[in-house]
């Protein structure tokens, strides 16, 4: 599917699985907003675009998806906030702006883990390390002489200040004694087309959008951040094999404004869960060296706070401050 700011997927097909009458009485040919906290392009903008078709064959309705990058995804995540509770407005929220960016950029009056409610997770992935092609490492070893030889030089992007590429880099550079400059960007994507242009050197950050340019030679892939190695890179070592104790994932999963009431959030939930339990969905997350797991709203709330004292811990550690 072309990769658009907006992107409008139809109703409901013949012979698309259904949810108990009720709740496609609710949504059958209204329009639903996905909204996407960073540009096109990143895991968070390819997981709402796998989801918002499906969606739509369940529910009855139209899907948009709409990418509103800023704020290390506040701007999204207030527009949700403040929108009606009839469920017309979601989001699709990425890991590190509900649990990382209100401990570096907290917003008066919002925060992610009180103004949003938790509906359904979509999936999880762990971090690949990359650098450009022509970067003069081509393991993780050899970069880590390449960056200790050369203090400072080296620079690094990510989605922004706080996001989760950001508060790993800082930990890696931690662990590994290393100094690197932070470059942050408005989104995953235009990190992406920089590190492409050879702007910057490097980043970390999950499978789905590097994949096409490691396969393609133009990135380097020197390590990931998983507990075991990623099938889509069976090549590429983790980090504890190199020696450096770095483990993180990212996930992605919808939320909507407090308001939404719970009848609707559960209704809005067992759609999200029917999506992500197809073959189909599965097989596509696979590909991006991802995970599709399905939660409850109540998991959902938990792995959101339980990430959230994690990382606390992590940016304090790293003295991540917001820019």
């Amino acid at each position: 599917m072309p990769i658009q700011r907006r992107t409008f997927l139809g109703a409901a097909a013949a012979g698309a699985a259904v949810l108990a009458l009720p709740a496609r009485a609710q949504f059958a040919g209204k329009t639903i907003t996905l909204l996407v906290p960073s540009a096109p392009g990143g895991t968070t903008d390819i997981s709402a675009r796998m989801l918002a078709e499906p969606l739509a064959k369940v529910l009855g309705a139209n899907v948009v998806v709409d990418n509103r990058s800023g704020g290390n995804g506040n701007i999204a995540g207030q527009a949700v906030a403040r929108a009606n509770g009839d469920g017309l407005t979601l989001l699709v929220q990425y890991s590190g702006y509900q649990s990382i960016t209100p401990l570096v950029q907290p917003v008066s009056g919002f925060d992610p883990g009180r103004d949003l409610k938790p509906i359904g997770h979509l999936i999880d992935a762990p971090q690949v390390m990359v650098v450009r092609g022509n970067f003069p490492a081509n393991t993780f070893q050899e970069f880590l002489a390449y960056v200790r030889a050369n203090p400072g030089k080296v620079n690094y992007a990510s989605s922004g200040n706080g996001a989760l590429q950001h508060v790993t880099t800082e930990l890696l550079k931690d662990l590994t004694k290393t100094f690197m400059t932070h470059i942050p960007y408005r989104g995953t994507g235009p990190a992406l087309t920089d590190l492409l242009a050879g702007n910057v050197d490097l980043t970390i950050t999950t499978p789905p959008p590097l994949l096409p340019h490691i396969k393609a030679g133009k990135l380097k892939a020197l390590m990931t951040t998983g507990t075991t190695r990623l099938a889509a890179l069976p090549n590429v070592p983790t980090a504890t094999e190199t020696g450096v104790p770095l483990v993180a994932s990212s996930w992605f999963a919808v939320y909507g404004p407090a308001s939404l009431p719970a009848e609707l959030q559960n209704r809005l939930s067992a759609a999200v869960r029917q999506v992500v339990d197809t073959p189909e969905f599965r097989r596509k997350a696979e590909e991006q060296g991802a995970k599709a797991i399905a939660m409850t709203p109540a998991e959902l709330a938990a792995l959101g706070e339980k990430e959230r004292a994690t990382w606390d811990r992590i940016v304090k550690l790293a003295k991540i401050k917001a820019d």
